[in-house]
């Protein structure tokens, strides 16, 4: 009886044990489709992190991009930073170097209930609304646009993607003013692999508010393609664009045509510095560029006047820049601008950026360092 009962009880184990082995093969598969098909919906696909080796030091610019005669030196006084804006009368001695340093911004305390405004999206658009997007023209459009606004709108040459720097990240001091001071820290992180790129922006306003802005797409002869962009806001709360060859479509599901050459938030940051250092646009003052612009709701065409050249103090030192601001939209669906300034000797880089939000609300971001990966 006792050696008939064990003869019973050993098959009885083994079928238990492989049924346990087939229900933990089978949640490992499930797992593994379930992960499968959220990597296959997802728009974006992160680069892993580079490791920088050194710090971009300022080198002579090319001269094509720039046709200026010698400037006699000013200074003015702007909010942040303190500057020295030279002027375009040319001078009959040489002008004095005298830059002023920027002033650094004590933080104040503030109820916890007047939290600043979340940080904008954009530096050259405003947050979307219930308005209907501004759709995007076609070409012919946006030659009539562009002409009817004084400003040529030119079609990027043709480009190599060696021409494009290795991976490089900026990293911003932050200051700004909401109900007192603003404080925090920024960058814009620039990748390539090949003829895939990634920008990414990242935007952290102390201690509340955190804001990212990542665009994957293509170098192409043309320029940066973009494929997708996406905000991820505090709290997590995500937006996206997904662009294909003809369309650019929200992530609610609605499209526009994609018009030529269009960037969104954070890969217009490298297209134009790179338009700007190969020539394709010709940065000078007085001067413009116009550049179709895609967010979550909705393309704009925006010009940028080139309006002067300013020397800031950074860390390397005084570096001349030039001052960009954006024209009035038409159509704005809301009130954030954005001025840019792009330093030829630091490749043509925005060392910094000042976001205008409305009436005494703003963010200033000041380049502290660009690294490089070689």
């Amino acid at each position: 009886m006792a050696g008939g009962r064990t003869l019973i009880a050993a098959p009885r184990g083994a079928r238990f044990a492989a049924l346990c082995a087939a229900v933990v093969l089978a949640h490992v598969l499930v797992i593994a489709w379930i992960h499968y098909v959220l990597d296959a919906n997802k728009l974006l696909r992160p680069m892993p992190a580079p490791m920088y080796s050194r710090l971009l030091q300022p080198d002579a610019p090319a001269a094509t991009p720039v046709a200026q005669a010698t400037p006699e030196a000013r200074v003015t006084r702007p909010n942040r930073p303190s500057v020295t804006t030279i002027s375009s009368e040319p001078s009959t001695s040489p002008p004095p170097e005298t830059v002023a340093q920027a002033p650094d911004t004590a933080p104040a305390d503030k109820p916890a209930s007047e939290q600043p405004p979340e940080p904008p999206v954009t530096t050259a658009s405003a947050p979307a609304s219930s308005e209907p997007p501004v759709n995007a023209p076609d070409s012919a459009d946006a030659a009539a646009a562009a002409a009817a606004t004084g400003t040529q709108m030119t079609t990027p040459g043709p480009t190599n993607p060696e021409t494009w720097p290795s991976d490089t990240q900026l990293t911003y001091k932050l200051t700004g003013n909401y109900r007192g001071p603003l404080n925090g820290n920024a960058s814009v992180q620039w990748q390539r692999d090949g003829v895939r790129y990634q920008v990414r922006v990242d935007i952290k306003v102390q201690p509340f508010i955190a804001y990212t802005m990542t665009s994957q797409g293509d170098i192409e002869s043309s320029g940066l393609s973009p494929r997708a962009y996406e905000e991820i806001r505090t709290g997590g709360k995500t937006r996206a664009v997904k662009f294909t060859p003809d369309s650019v479509v929200r992530d609610n599901g609605t499209s526009d045509p994609r018009p030529p050459n269009v960037q969104d938030t954070a890969s217009q940051f490298i297209e134009l510095s790179h338009r700007f250092q190969m020539g394709q646009e010709r940065l000078q003052v007085p001067g413009a560029v116009s550049i179709y612009h895609a967010r979550p709701g909705g393309i704009d065409l925006w010009t940028y006047d080139i309006v002067e050249r300013e020397v800031l103090q950074l860390y390397a030192g005084p570096i001349e820049t030039f001052h960009l601001k954006p024209r009035p939209l038409a159509n704005p669906r809301g009130n954030i601008t954005a001025e840019m300034w792009f330093a030829p000797s630091l490749l043509y880089l925005p060392v910094r950026i000042k976001l205008n939000l409305g009436d005494d609300v703003w963010l200033d971001l000041v380049v502290e360092k660009i690294e490089q990966t070689r």
